[in-house]
């Protein structure tokens, strides 16, 4: 079972990612280093006891479609409801609309511990927390006075509406459709997939937000509208009203997330209300939707790359437990009676170490995304470098992340070995979960797409060259520690960051060139090989903090073992990288 890394956490969050420093300089309000222990703590307890439990019921059972009606697995609604009661769904949320305004980086670690306890069951509270955010930014003040208290709140969820059968990474095709009306409000009409949690019976209101075509909008993405479209109307007073024109046709049978409702919604075919439509309202400007919609999604990505972050978790934790259960064989150097466990078996450890390292390396860095995030939004002057990091983060949070999360599943079966491979174990829900993640929010390879040719030329190229030089520090600060559990690893560090400010200056130079085709066919190697610099960069960085403090020298193990063994791969990646082109020709002629 389960069990929340409080501490490890916490850890991340104050000596690696940046909070603990935050918070002595001011910067984060009145927040205090007692008062995230506390919500951690709590945020734990939650998710050790109350969503881990109800996984595998969830997985088992799934959500159905009965009646026209969709019911989630035995014990979902009280859950939702507890969650409700717990105030949960509104920690970042304004303080206006009921929520508590905390740091984007406590809220993140919550999602991690949600998502580790049932990833299926958190994608719900993870959708609406964009919603919110979509509408608090770009809403109008009827829609936030309308919306958002109820939506903070949780008692009414958010969905997200882009997808359609012949539209789905390209939404400049979509073929939605929204009429004006007199009253100010506009008539939806079409048919969206892949809809999470786009029906259910936890809440007594969904808030869909629907990407929209008007009549006489522009061709492709400059033509997108974004629309608010509740299931039930809202009155004035707040109360429910009548029945949208808006229904689940169908749940999707997936590999995994099986208790979180896939639906394919139809909007406006006249099943319910007087007219067909189905109602909605505009939110920010007419053909502006795509940018209000981004607003969300951006929220989701790096969402989802705590996705990642917890599964890779939750495997973890079982593949040791079993690990250290498990006899077979006598290992070598194995002593005691009888058979040895598999834990001291070389190839054994070798997988839990990789699996511990790429965990620990993804949360680190999709913490240090949310740490910019919050000192975008209270930097002051320095604002701009901060939105910029973020922008440059996001991608590598979400794709790295969620990669890893997939391969550390995939692991954790290997060392369940066959045993693994049946489902009564439950190491293969972490991988059937963790798959969708890479697909999720744009797909991985759309990531790359947008880290080599928009992030990469943030401020002429300065912000990702200042980073780097950051992590040049870093591998100094290892090399002046002069600690002998190190070993090589500063050697190790300073040969990594090389391959990526190598790989960085030929993408830099492709795109000046104008050859983005070159540049786009290194592009995700590229990802990898940042995502795997950050990560021993950042496991140093938490080994040093924690040798500064004085307690035992576990993370300087774990950061020597990546140092060694993960970065070994970049040299790799650069190449992969700076020969994109010819690989990109080569596959020209054997794909024709």
């Amino acid at each position: 079972m389960y069990k929340a890394p409080v501490e490890e956490i916490a850890f991340t969050l104050k000596h690696v990612a940046g909070m603990g420093e935050a918070i002595s300089k001011g910067l984060l309000a009145d927040l205090s280093e007692d008062l995230v222990d506390a919500v951690l703590s709590e945020a734990g307890r939650f998710a050790t006891e109350e969503v881990a439990p109800l996984a595998d019921i969830g997985d088992r059972q799934g959500a159905r479609l009965e009646g026209g009606e969709v019911r989630l697995p035995d014990g979902w609604r009280d859950l939702y409801r507890s969650w409700i009661a717990g105030g949960w769904n509104g920690l970042t949320a304004p303080e206006a609309f009921g929520g508590q305004a905390l740091p984007h980086m406590l809220n993140v670690a919550a999602l991690e511990m949600w998502n580790s306890g049932s990833m299926a069951f958190a994608l719900a509270p993870t959708l609406t927390m964009g919603a919110i955010e979509a509408v608090s930014t770009h809403g109008s003040a009827a829609l936030k006075e309308k919306y958002l208290e109820k939506m903070v709140s949780g008692e009414w969820t958010g969905t997200m509406n882009l997808t359609e059968p012949h539209a789905g990474s390209d939404l400049g095709v979509l073929k939605a459709r929204a009429e004006r009306r007199a009253d100010g409000s506009y008539r939806i009409f079409g048919q969206k997939i892949f809809i999470t949690w786009g029906e259910h019976d936890a809440a007594d209101n969904i808030i869909h937000l629907v990407l929209a075509r008007l009549p006489d909008a522009p061709a492709g993405t400059r033509g997108i509208s974004l629309f608010l479209v509740p299931k039930f109307l809202v009155n004035e007073g707040g109360s429910l009203g009548a029945r949208n024109d808006l229904f689940c046709h169908s749940l999707e049978h997936k590999l995994g997330i099986h208790g979180s409702p896939t639906c394919t919604m139809i909007y406006g075919d006249g099943r319910f209300g007087d007219e067909k439509g189905a109602v909605g309202w505009l939110v920010g400007e007419e053909n502006k939707g795509l940018a209000c919609m981004f607003t969300m999604m951006n929220n989701a990505r790096l969402a989802v790359g705590m996705q990642g972050v917890a599964i890779a978790e939750a495997a973890t934790q079982k593949a040791v437990a079993y690990a250290k259960e498990r006899t077979q064989g006598r290992a070598p150097g194995w002593s005691g009676p009888g058979m040895s466990p598999i834990v001291e078996h070389p190839d054994v450890a070798r997988m839990l170490l990789t699996m511990k390292a790429l965990t620990q390396g993804a949360r680190a860095i999709s913490y240090a995304c949310a740490h910019a995030i919050d000192m975008s939004h209270r930097a002051g002057d320095v604002s701009r470098h901060w939105q910029e990091r973020a922008a440059l983060l996001t991608p590598i949070a979400k794709s790295f992340s969620t990669d890893a999360g997939v391969d550390v599943a995939s692991l954790g079966i290997q060392v369940h070995g066959g045993m693994g491979f049946i489902e009564e174990t439950g190491a293969a829900r972490y991988l059937r979960d963790a798959r969708i993640a890479p697909i999720y929010e744009g797909t991985n390879g759309i990531q790359a797409i947008d880290l080599v040719t928009r992030k990469l030329p943030l401020s002429g190229g300065e912000q990702v060259k200042g980073f780097i030089a950051e992590l040049k520090e870093i591998a100094d600060s290892v090399r002046r520690s002069n600690l002998d559990g190190f070993g090589e690893t500063s050697v190790r560090l300073d040969a990594a960051i090389s391959d990526l400010e190598t790989a960085t200056d030929w993408l830099t130079t492709m795109l000046a060139d104008g050859k983005a085709a070159e540049a786009l066919s290194g592009a995700t190697p590229y990802q990898r090989l940042f995502g795997l610099v950050l990560t021993g960069c950042y496991l140093a960085k938490g080994a040093l903090a924690e040798s500064g403090d004085g307690r035992d020298a576990g993370r300087i193990v774990l950061c020597r073992f990546a140092a060694e063994n993960l970065l070994a791969e970049t040299a790799a990646l650069r190449d992969r990288v700076v020969n994109g082109a010819a690989s990109l020709a080569a596959a020209r002629i054997l794909l024709a």
